[in-house]
Parts: structure tokens; sequence; C-alpha cells
């Protein structure tokens, strides 16, 4: 039982009575179970009729602090699932296919929660919650409930003569306990689409997502706890402290997706277990952009996957076009006019466009276009609000290559236009932007290892390859592995070609 204490500064006009004097007041009152009662002994009611009331409550309580996500719980945790995992209840494909089905449900039955948690953290239009996150969640569930059972069945492979006589295969076997740390930008598509490659495989998992989208994450722990079977499949909500105590435990698999930074100490906590990784980063991903196109609908598509997917916050969006000097007026025009048909002439406004996800991203992408050597290039847009974490899109021409903005990913709703002549059109690389893959049947691939098995009979077994080594088995064994018919025939009747 907790005693709160409420101090009750009061300043009422009354009927009759003029206006009262501010007087503060202070009750105590306590909680039983799970009921409050206020009581108020020493309040001196009078025949005056109040007019008007208002009080400001102030409340010192002694609440319980939420208990600490530490190493040791966390430590506790990952036996728990482990050892869940061990008993064999992933690994049938009946259980694969029940918790599948229970995502299926869940979408189905809470896309109305889903899309009210995503327009709290992203203010991402309703069409474009369901485009880009609901119904990708949807069909990679419904993919692997159609495939399961043929992704399962163990792959034939050849075996050497040196092993006849045998057959081998290749099973997907399931990894153990994994690890998957999601990010803000999708963050239910990006949350569920691994950890159902994940269950696909046959794994007990943890799943962390962004704290950095807050009402996402939230929902996620709350619907893995009803709709899945928490003995094997977790959510750890939380930020900083809570993905490093994860990552200090042994994972047999983690799949991170995020920055590059990130990703550096994702890989280097990973390294001191050994434990695999797959890592989804950024990258500047360019679009060349040609005179010999289709004008309208090149722009249209460049729009669409920039501003109308995030505002430009995802990896897969076109970060910065490249084109030719002379085209380069007639494309800008192209895309001042488009846009304007997408968001209206003041995007600000619109509603069909998402917000940038926190303050600390605003103030990143403020930096980059208030370079000195940047914020004369702004060729349209560089209108923001703070307050409502909007940027509207902008467009510059020719920024140099140093700068902030062409040296880092974008993440944002800025379009850099370069233009070259086309000796001068870059060749991509990777790196930065990370390693493995996942997606369907690859996040299948990427939470299975591909065990080889060799089965052997017991029959035709062959004396030749046992000692003693004679020089006529030796002649045997060459000619056998070399293939050479004439030359097995003549070493079995002991003959020789030298």
């Amino acid at each position: 039982m907790k005693s709160i204490s409420v101090h009750i500064l009061r300043d009422c006009s009354a009927v009759g009575g003029g206006a009262s004097r501010g007087r503060a007041f202070s009750y105590r009152f306590t909680r039983k179970s799970n009921q409050t009662r206020l009581s108020f002994p020493n309040l001196i009611t009078t025949s005056y009729g109040f007019k008007s009331c208002s009080a400001t409550l102030s409340v010192v309580a002694e609440v319980e602090e939420k208990p600490k996500f530490d190493v040791h719980k966390t430590a506790l945790l990952v036996k728990e699932l482990r050892k869940s995992f061990n008993s064999g209840r992933t690994r049938g494909y009946e259980w694969r296919v029940s918790q599948l089905k229970s995502i299926e449900k869940m979408i189905d039955e809470k896309e109305k929660e889903i899309t009210e948690a995503l327009h709290k953290d992203l203010s991402k239009p309703e069409l474009e919650a369901f485009i880009s996150e609901i119904s990708q969640a949807k069909s990679s569930c419904k993919l692997a409930l159609k495939e399961l059972s043929y992704w399962m069945i163990p792959k034939k492979v050849k075996t050497s003569l040196t092993t006849y006589p045998s057959s081998a295969e290749i099973v997907s076997e399931p990894l153990g306990v994994v690890l998957v740390i999601s990010t803000w930008n999708f963050p239910f598509l990006l949350s569920l689409d691994p950890v159902i490659g994940a269950i696909s495989a046959g794994n007990a998992v943890v799943l962390k997502p962004s704290e950095i989208a807050p009402a996402t994450s939230l929902l996620l722990s709350s619907l893995v706890e009803e709709y899945l079977d928490n003995s094997a499949i977790r959510v750890v909500q939380g930020a900083v402290d809570e993905t490093t105590a994860l990552l200090e435990q042994k994972w047999d698999k983690i799949l991170y997706t995020g920055s590059a930074r990130v990703g550096r100490i994702v890989m280097a906590a990973a390294a001191k277990h050994l434990t695999p990784v797959t890592l989804e980063l950024g990258g500047k991903c360019p679009a060349v952009v040609d005179s010999n196109i289709n004008l309208q609908v090149a722009v249209r598509r460049i729009i669409a996957g920039k501003w109308a997917c995030n505002n430009g916050q995802a990896c897969i969006d076109v970060d910065y076009i490249i084109t030719t000097k002379e085209f380069a007026p007639k494309l800008i025009d192209s895309l001042i006019y488009e846009l304007e048909q997408f968001f209206g002439k003041d995007p600000m406004e619109s509603n069909d466009i998402s917000r940038i996800v926190s303050s600390s991203h605003f103030a990143r992408l403020v930096k980059l276009l208030d370079e000195d050597k940047v914020s004369d290039k702004i060729v349209l847009g560089g209108q923001r609000d703070e307050n409502q974490l909007k940027i509207a899109p902008t467009i510059l021409l020719d920024v140099p290559e140093d700068s902030l903005i062409m040296q880092e990913e974008i993440f944002g709703p800025l379009m850099p236009i370069v233009t070259v002549a086309t000796d001068g059109l870059p060749f991509g690389g990777v790196g930065e932007s990370g390693m493995g893959s996942y997606h369907g049947k690859f996040s299948f691939d990427a939470f299975s290892h591909k065990k080889a098995v060799l089965y052997r009979s017991f029959d035709g077994d062959a004396s030749v390859r046992y000692p003693p080594y004679t020089p006529k088995r030796l002649r045997l064994l060459k000619a056998l592995i070399s293939g050479n018919i004439i030359s097995i025939i003549l070493a079995l009747i002991g003959w020789s070609k030298d």
C-alpha cells in the first residue's frame, strides 16, 4: 500500500462573495489494491456558489520503479528460450505453421491499431501504411505458409565415388535462439519480416523493436504476447541499455537493420561469441536519369520512391540523381510539376506525406541543408517546421562532392541532383551497405544452417580402401577416382597401363 501526498492550489471566483484568495490545501489518500479513494476531511464548505474554479495539483508519489532489464535478466530470458528450443518445440512443421497463422490472424484483426501506431510514430498516411508495411508483412506470412513444406525438404546432392555406396543431402536446420534488432522507418514490416523468417526456420526468437518508433514498439510487444507462443517468441522494448544487455548474450544469429554506425557495434559484440550476423544497412543509392526516357513516368516513380515512401526515410529510396547538365533543367521542371500534383502547392500542409521521425533526425537533416556550401543550391523547397517535424520536399542542384549531404546517407526529403558528362558516371560498391540478406525465402535461409548429411549403406563395402595399402589397391583406387573404365578393368585384373 502506497500513500500519496496531493497538494492543491485552489483559485476560485465566487458568486455573490467576490473572488476568493488563492488557498493551498494538502491532503493524503491511500491506494488499496486497484481502488483509489480521495478523502478531504478538512475541506470547509460555504454557502457560496462557485462560478468558476481552477486547481493546480502536484502529486508526490512513492512509485514502484519498473524493473531494469539488465544483463542478468537478459541472461535468464535467453536461458528460458534456449530451454524451449532444446526441447524441440520449435522444430516441428506444425509449430511453425501455427505461429505463422497466428501472425496472419494478428495482422488481419489488428490492422486498425497497426495503422494508428504508424501514424503516431511517423504520420504515415493510411494508404502508405497499408501498402508499404501491413500488406507486405501479410505477403511474407502467406509466402512462408505456402512454401514452408518445400523449403524444409532436404536437397539431394551427388556423392563422390570414394564414399560409395552412399547418398547425401543438405538439411535446413534451425540455428537456435536468435536476436532480431529492427529499425524505425518501417517499424512494423522490418520487425515482423525477419521474425517470420526466424519462425519459419524453426528458431526461438527475441525481437528488439526500435525505441524511436515507440507506439509501434509498444504495440508489437502487446501483440506478440497476445498472439504468439511466448515460450519461444519474445519482445524486449527499450533503448541503448536494453540493446547493450541483449548484445552481451550469446546468440546463434543476430539480424540487425539500421545504420552502419550501430552495425559496427552489433558486429563487434557478435564477434566476441563468434555469432553470425546479417546486417541490413544503408548507403548512397543514386538514380541515373538519361534524356532518352519517358520523363513523366520516370519522375513519378522517383517521387513515389522518395517522398511518397516515408518521406525519404528508406534505404531503398533514391538518395540523389545523376543526369547531364543539358537535361537537368527539364528534369527539375518535371519534378516541380509532379510534386505539386502529388502533394499540392504547399506540401507542408499535405496529409499524404510522412513526417520526420524525431527531433534529432530533424536536426541532422537541417544541418545537412544549412551547410554554407549547400544552402544556396536549393532550387525547390527547404521549408521546415520543427514543431511538426516536417521538412518540405527539397531539390538541390550541383552541391559540392565534399559536402556533408554527399558524404552520408541522407535518409530524408532532400534530393541533390548531380550533373556530369557521361564519362563521369560512378560505378557502385557494397561495404557500408551491410552483409547478408532477408525477405521471403532469403529470411528462411538466413536463419537456417545448411547441414551436410551423408548416408552410407552397409552393402557393397569395398576392402580396397582399408589397409594394408598394397600397390594393387593403390592402382585400383586411382583408377576408381579417375573414372576411367579401361583403367578400372585393368586394375581389377592386375594389369597396368604403364
